[in-house]
């Protein structure tokens, strides 16, 4: 055991140089790994957040006061068409500025910054959100000029966020002629005509590339969105993705970029894994958004609120996913990007009188919360924002308040916890890495006898151990609560392999040396 801890001493001094050793000597490139960045931990931490929803993209049943009784619809053009005809376009403008400069207040950040553990937001915009320009040719033609400072205002948010420690995914969740027929598609159409448009997917990739060529002067997104919801089987999604994720990646690759999964997880679950390979350098990380509601189905109508509870562990599924081996599958990376506690008045009829309703919701939050922190990167709950706060089964707020919405563990840490859990990490690192290197040598030379280069588990276990406390305290080192776990681990383990320049058959000792060190620095700080 002692040659053990000796050799990974040595591979820890090797990594504080910022050089692996070279195994067999033959085809191994220097690494090029750094430790992580602000920016890292904003992108690939678990994301504990919540949408902002009815800001940009407005939704008459969250923001009423958008809409005059008059107006016929339901979506941002009606809102948009029905303002303008009534008090002209200036004063229109002025008042949906006043909505977008308002409605999410410093207040309103505050709350999810000291009293939620937010510490990602996603945030709907409309291709309209862009400005006139990208109203062009588009049912928003003649309202654009509504739009003229919009995105300065996205970008207000994003920076307001950034200020308070949290990050921002901007979700492009209405695109030309919507990816379903929803109104939060921006019209009341009832169509989803985009899949079967190359001019609307042409411009939807404008659209893309300029949000991308902004983000990477901006502090603090988490994450592209290309599309919400997209439907189930839609015609050329995935040769759109595929094109889409080249344009990206040729303006920063290391940006993650969301994709809708279109109520199919495991088949989208695969693609991605298709292209977050190791040997695709210079390609953005794909993230899978998959939306998890319990509301609205006939199938889910017929359950009681018990049921659908102990379903929540059924959810994100192992065989959906395929996780936890990149360099055999690819990284497959997960995030919900939209769930809440809303059951239809059906399922409460079944609940029986053992419980209350406050209760079974609890029990029913409870669950969602703890299954996401197992097996998604992150989960933003529907919705935050609304005129009536604090929103029922559909509040953030409501539902934190309750105890039904749970923040990580690590984001309930106290600050005066942090740096007595690293300096036991440290008095502890040697001996669990000597350990944890000597049972995974015994494994394979036992049980599978042959040739092996065992020299690479001690280096990934050196990177992973270090990227998870870098991980942990980064949030104390910006004056901002609790501690992050990486969450997104696929997709970490991926860019660490990629930055590695390990090669060969035996770069798997790495990978499971690297997700094992990131076990054991959080099974030393108890998160």
């Amino acid at each position: 055991m002692k040659s053990f801890l000796n050799k990974a001493k040595a591979a820890l001094d090797d990594v504080k140089q910022q050089r692996l050793p070279q195994v067999d000597g033959s085809s191994d490139r220097p690494t090029s790994i750094q430790p992580p960045t602000p920016a890292d931990v904003i992108k690939y931490r678990y994301h504990h957040g919540t949408n902002l929803g009815s800001v940009f993209v407005l939704e008459r049943w969250l923001t009423g006061s958008m809409f005059r009784d008059e107006f016929q619809g339901s979506s941002e053009l009606v809102a948009a068409e029905g303002w303008v005809k009534h008090e002209g376009i200036e004063k229109a403008r002025e008042r949906f500025e006043q909505h977008w400069r308002n409605y999410c207040s410093d207040a309103n950040l505050e709350w999810l910054r000291c009293h939620s553990g937010c510490t990602t937001i996603r945030l709907p915009i409309g291709y309209w959100t862009l400005g006139p320009a990208y109203c062009d040719h588009t049912p928003f033609k003649a309202v654009g000029a509504i739009y003229e400072h919009a995105w300065a205002m996205v970008k207000d948010v994003v920076k307001r966020c950034h200020d308070r420690g949290m990050g921002v995914v901007l979700d492009l969740h209405g695109v030309p002629g919507g990816a379903n027929g929803g109104d939060h598609s921006g019209t009341n159409s009832g169509k989803a005509e985009f899949w079967n448009s190359r001019k609307n997917r042409s411009l939807a990739t404008r659209c893309l590339c300029f949000i991308a060529q902004q983000a990477k002067s901006m502090e603090g997104v988490a994450g592209i969105q290309v599309v919400n919801e997209s439907e189930y089987n839609a015609p050329h999604m995935y040769e759109w993705y595929e094109e889409v994720h080249k344009e990206l990646s040729s303006i920063d690759p290391t940006m993650p970029i969301y994709i809708s999964d279109g109520w199919d997880l495991s088949r989208c679950a695969g693609w991605t894994q298709q292209k977050n390979t190791v040997q695709a350098h210079n390609a953005c990380p794909l993230v899978v958004d998959t939306h998890l509601y319990w509301a609205y189905t006939d199938e889910d109508h017929k359950k009681s609120p018990q049921q659908i509870t102990g379903e929540v562990w059924s959810k994100l599924a192992d065989h959906e996913l395929k996780d936890g081996s990149v360099l055999d599958r690819g990284a497959s990376q997960a995030i919900v990007g939209e769930y809440s506690t809303a059951l239809d008045g059906t399922s409460w009829s079944h609940a029986g009188n053992e419980k209350s309703r406050d209760d079974l919701t609890r029990e029913f939050g409870n669950a969602e919360s703890w299954r996401f922190q197992q097996r998604a990167g992150g989960s933003f709950f529907w919705t935050y924002l609304m005129d009536w706060m604090p929103g029922g089964d559909w509040g953030f707020k409501h539902l934190t308040e309750q105890n039904a919405i749970i923040r990580p563990k690590s984001l309930t840490m106290e600050t005066g916890h942090v740096q007595p859990l690293l300096q036991k990490a440290r008095a502890e690192k040697d001996h669990r890495r000597g350990t944890t290197w000597g049972t995974h040598c015994q494994y394979w030379d036992s049980n599978h006898p042959g040739q092996y280069e065992h020299e690479r588990f001690p280096q990934g276990w050196d990177v992973g151990f270090h990227d998870a406390m870098a991980f942990f305290e980064m949030r104390g080192k910006h004056n901002h609560q609790g501690t992050d776990k990486i969450g997104m681990l696929d997709l970490w383990i991926l860019k660490r392999l990629r930055e590695s320049g390990q090669s060969g058959k035996f770069v798997w000792e790495f990978e499971q040396g690297l997700r094992q060190g990131v076990r054991d620095f959080y099974e030393v700080a108890g998160i």
